[in-house]
């Protein structure tokens, strides 16, 4: 009797471990097929050394490396003065495209690194691009008083 009631238990809990670990493997799949942000340059582009008051304009190219449509949800940045573009529409598997983002040095100088937030449906649910340069300040005009 005790035999008997140990052998249940212990294929009750070998159909409970087989059931983990089939809904693990199916989660893996399924992040298999995730889209992904896959960018195909860098996840950074440096512009130099510009003179304050200059608009930098940079494309960021990138391809959904899943199986399901990549969905960019929103694009945030580090501080009002970059703005980005970025497509609205879902982009296929395989599928290429580029945000856009647009940095205006008016009232900055010096070293410059401006952070761009990708929120999207993928895993991890964001990822990050970078601005960096150097604006040279234009000279202020003494008054004579």
């Amino acid at each position: 009797m005790k035999l008997r009631s140990i052998l249940m238990l212990l294929g009750i809990a070998l159909a409970f471990s087989n059931c983990s670990k089939e809904r693990k493997d199916e989660q893996k799949q399924a992040d298999a097929k995730m889209p992904v942000f896959a960018l195909i340059d860098s996840a950074s582009y440096d512009f130099g050394t510009i003179q304050e008051g200059a608009v930098v304009e940079h494309d960021f190219k990138f391809r959904n490396d899943g199986e399901y449509p990549l969905i960019l949800n929103n694009i945030t940045s580090s501080c009002g003065c970059t703005t980005p573009e970025w497509p609205k529409e879902p982009i296929g598997p395989k599928q290429t495209s580029s945000i856009k983002v647009r940095f205006d040095s008016k009232n900055k100088s010096g070293p410059q690194v401006k952070t761009i937030t990708v929120y999207a449906n993928t895993e991890p649910a964001y990822s990050e691009l970078r601005l960096r340069g150097i604006v040279n300040a234009v000279p202020k005009h003494e008054t004579k008083n």
